[in-house]
């Protein structure tokens, strides 16, 4: 669901309450009780999902449009689709002149604008042919208004002391709350999973605010799905609850980087506050630990409104450089503009795909997951944080396994900065090529000149 907050005071609890958590003398740690996280397929580790609003992904709005596209989004290098939330679309008391999707008709069916259900087969299967997996949300906690449960289960939902049917959360007046005290709510949203597992063979599910659905329920909805299916996906809409990660969900969504990128690029705290926020995550989840890394996505500002184009593609460098699973939003590719989150979550507002005075993004995403896939260095190996001499503006880590060493440099300023990057052996590092990219300025690790939002990747072999 959309969190909706305005950004200054979104930006303003984010820098008070990051920094009282990692300024805290008493940092939460991995349960010992629950030293590691389940093990997830080996190729999610290397994978790049690539997440779609069925109606905003094309001006006809469906799923055949999506189909059509499959070519585009393999040669990108995406290896998962996910698909914001397909089902018919609640009227009553809806947001906006649409409605958001996650205010839920009916769990069975496919939304009419968006298609049939042999529509949604036939996606399916073409993206299995190309080998891309494809994962549907599923909006467990909540339903509209005037979803089908609601006549014929009308004990399905939370009340009041005065029996009236309630919100999960007041703000969300566009949605029903689902009572999981009940074991028939349970039942029935294993058993809708099932359906939608089984009959299409969805390779998983993306699970909308899922810390608000009871933990035990997730498990033993794995549990029962991987009888189904031993390789299915499951990632959680959450963040700092390690507890999801240990039995029922494979990556969570990391809102903790996201947020304090948001601070930096805001210059309301220096670029070494990632850092931070990387080892305060790092210390909290048993290692392991799998989180969705990403700028863009429905519940935020484009990147570009809040970055700039450079400054959104300096973002998205991080995330694809990192350790996590990197994720896209439709459109980035293109650098598109048009408005997400609210209002677009309620309205239709399509990806314009033709956007011009851009950099070349779909070509350096292009050779950025080319080069992520081909090193395991970047999903398997180490993240190592250096020091440099502008704290304040540029970022600095390695990212290194036995083979390779990669030194990442990304300046989160507008500004042009000089500086040195503190390395104990500078020796043999060379730049990567990178599509649409020119080579640093003349200067030799551990020296660095980034231009305003610059970034740089070198190489170097572990055995030089």
């Amino acid at each position: 669901m959309k969190r909706i907050q305005s950004k200054l005071q979104h930006l303003l609890a984010i820098a008070l309450i990051g920094g009282l958590a990692i300024s805290s003398t008493v940092v939460a740690k991995a349960d010992p009780a629950n030293p590691s996280t389940r093990k997830s397929p080996d190729w999610l580790r290397s994978a790049v999902v690539y997440e779609i609003f069925p109606r905003n992904f094309s001006q006809a709005g469906d799923l055949n449009a999506i189909t059509a596209r499959l070519d585009e989004l393999k040669n990108l290098g995406v290896d998962v689709l996910w698909l914001m939330p397909i089902h018919p679309t609640g009227e009553k008391m809806k947001k906006g002149s649409v409605g958001s999707p996650y205010a839920v008709r009916d769990f069975y069916a496919i939304n009419p604008d968006y298609g049939t259900t042999n529509d949604f087969r036939r996606l399916v299967e073409q993206a299995h042919q190309r080998g891309l997996k494809v994962i549907m949300e599923i909006v467990a906690g909540h339903t509209a208004w005037d979803s089908v449960l609601m006549d014929q289960h009308p004990e399905f939902y939370m009340r009041d002391t005065n029996g009236a049917v309630i919100p999960p959360n007041p703000a969300w007046t566009d949605v029903a709350g689902l009572d999981y005290a009940k074991p028939v709510v349970r039942r029935y949203m294993i058993d809708m999973m099932k359906y939608w597992l089984q009959d299409f063979g969805v390779d998983g599910f993306r699970c909308d605010v899922g810390p608000n659905v009871p933990l035990d329920f997730w498990e033993a909805a794995r549990t029962e799905l991987e009888k189904l299916n031993p390789q299915v996906i499951i990632l959680a809409d959450a963040g700092a609850k390690p507890e999801l990660l240990t039995k029922a969900f494979d990556v969570d969504s990391s809102w903790g980087m996201i947020n304090a990128l948001n601070t930096v690029m805001s210059s309301v705290t220096p670029a070494s506050y990632l850092k931070e926020m990387w080892e305060h995550n790092d210390q909290q989840f048993p290692k392991g630990a799998l989180h969705l890394r990403f700028t863009d996505s429905h519940e935020e500002i484009r990147a570009v409104a809040r970055y700039s184009i450079n400054g959104a593609l300096a973002g998205q460098v991080l995330m694809l450089t990192l350790d996590g699973v990197p994720m896209f939003y439709n459109g980035m590719e293109v650098g598109d503009a048009t408005e997400s989150a609210d209002p677009a979550l309620f309205e239709k507002m399509p990806v314009f795909w033709q956007s011009g005075g851009r950099p070349p993004l779909r070509d350096i995403y292009r050779d950025l997951i080319k080069l992520r896939k081909q090193n395991a260095a970047f999903y398997n190996g180490d993240v190592v944080w250096v020091t440099n001499t502008a704290p304040e503006e540029v970022v600095t880590f390695l990212r290194q396994d036995a083979k390779d060493t990669f030194l990442v440099l990304i300046n989160l300023s507008s500004i042009r900065v000089k500086g040195s990057v503190a390395l104990s052996d500078a020796d043999g590092f060379e730049p990567v090529n990178i599509t649409g990219r020119s080579n640093p300025v003349d200067t030799h690790v551990p020296d660095f000149e980034l231009s305003g939002y610059g970034w740089s990747i070198y190489h170097r072999p572990a055995s030089k």
